[in-house]
C-alpha cells in the first residue's frame, strides 16, 4: 500500500503562497514601471519650462542691451517671474514624484525579497518529498524482504517435513 505525503496540504498551500507572491511582484514592478515614466515625463516638462525660461531670459538681455522702453522690460520681467513660478511648481512635482518612485522601487524589493522566501519554503518542501519518498522505498524494500524471508523459510519448512 502507498502511503500519501503526510504535507501533501502544506505544499499545496505553499505553493499557492509562492503564486501570489510571484503575482505581487509582477504588479509592483507594473506599477514601478509606471511611476517612472511619469518622472520621466515631469522631467521634460520641467526641462521643457527650463529651457523656455532661459530663452526668455536671454531675450530680455538683447533687449536691454538694444536698450528699450521700461514697460517692455517690466512685462517681460513679470512674465519671467511667472515662468520662474511654473518651473518651481514643475520643480516640486518631479520631487514628489521621485519619492513615489523610491517607494514604488522598496515596494517591488520586499516583494522580491518575500517571493524569495515563499520559494525557499515551497524548496525545503520538494527536498523534503524526496527525503520521505526514499524513505518510504525503503521501508517498502525492507518489508518486502521480509516478506521473501518469511516465505523461504515457510517454503523450506514445508520441503523439510515432507521428506
Amino acid at each position: 500500500m502507498k502511503e500519501h505525503y503526510p504535507l501533501e496540504q502544506l505544499v499545496l498551500i505553499k505553493q499557492r503562497r509562492l503564486e501570489e507572491a510571484e503575482k505581487i511582484l509582477k504588479e509592483k514592478k507594473e506599477i514601478l514601471k509606471k511611476e517612472e515614466k511619469k518622472e520621466k515625463d515631469l522631467e521634460e516638462a520641467r526641462n521643457k519650462t527650463f529651457n523656455h525660461r532661459e530663452d526668455k531670459l536671454n531675450q530680455l538681455r538683447e533687449i536691454l542691451d538694444q536698450g528699450t522702453t521700461s514697460d517692455k522690460i517690466k512685462i517681460m520681467r513679470d512674465y519671467i517671474k511667472v515662468v520662474d513660478e511654473e518651473l518651481k511648481q514643475k520643480e516640486k512635482k518631479l520631487k514628489d514624484q521621485q519619492k513615489v518612485v523610491k517607494e514604488a522601487a522598496l515596494a517591488v524589493e520586499k516583494a522580491r525579497k518575500e517571493m524569495i522566501k515563499k520559494q525557499q519554503d515551497v524548496e525545503k518542501l520538494k527536498i523534503h518529498r524526496k527525503e520521505w519518498d526514499k524513505e518510504m522505498k525503503a521501508q517498502l524494500a525492507h518489508e518486502e524482504g521480509l516478506e521473501t524471508d518469511e516465505l523461504g523459510t515457510a517454503m523450506h519448512t514445508t520441503r523439510k517435513h515432507k521428506h
